[in-house]
């Protein structure tokens, strides 16, 4: 993985869905340990944005840059620098959590934690060896969150991370990604959850 790039930007994004237009002329420049959450209405377009972000869809206008290069151009290091959670946890429900993050750490250049450490700092070595299929919402979204841990990606992009988590839970992830910025990487969300800020990081880009 290299080294994260000094910015992660969108450029005048212009999406149109369904004959009507969900946000127009949207631009932001991310720098290394930035925090932003896209808030709004349902409706508003915020999963849309995380997906034109994440590069699996095409905006009607403007572009994504990571760096100074467009994500397309840049296909293998942005997609080896990002971490996506989108709304399904993308988990093989036959195999337990931890062969869940076997099987991503086999496909990964490097890792931050092993999958033990990851599972651990979810409180989720109880439910190690039991199949995802098993497991509850809340317990899956742990795990998929434990491997974003273990991966340790400079860029995460998290629709809904917090859906499903205990209150325990959710502290855990907060603090995990808050330390992720204060180490150099960047993070954009959306959560219906209130995030607690104790340092005025995070910033919010609003859609409406």
């Amino acid at each position: 993985m290299s080294p994260i790039s000094p910015s992660f930007s969108a450029q005048s994004l212009t999406c149109h869905r369904g004959g009507r237009t969900l946000f127009r002329q949207l631009s932001f420049d991310l720098a290394a340990g930035s925090l932003l959450e896209v808030v709004g209405p349902n409706g508003s377009g915020k999963t849309t944005l995380l997906r034109i972000l994440s590069g699996l869809r095409t905006p009607d206008e403007g572009r994504v840059l990571w760096g100074n290069q467009p994500i397309a151009e840049a296909e293998d290091d942005f997609s080896e620098n990002l971490s996506f959670i989108g709304v399904q946890s993308g988990l093989k429900r036959e195999l337990t959590p931890i062969e869940n993050l076997a099987f991503s750490l086999s496909l990964a250049r490097t890792s931050r934690l092993t999958p033990e450490q990851a599972l651990q700092a979810l409180r989720l070595c109880p439910f190690a060896d039991i199949p995802c299929q098993r497991l509850s919402t809340g317990q899956n979204r742990r795990v998929a969150l434990a491997r974003l841990l273990m991966l340790g990606s400079p860029l995460w992009i998290l629709d809904e991370p917090l859906t499903g988590l205990d209150t325990d839970s959710r502290i855990d992830f907060e603090r995990a990604m808050f330390a992720h910025a204060e180490q150099g990487g960047i993070v954009v969300l959306t959560t219906h959850h209130p995030i607690t800020d104790p340092q005025s990081a995070l910033r919010r880009l609003e859609l409406v």
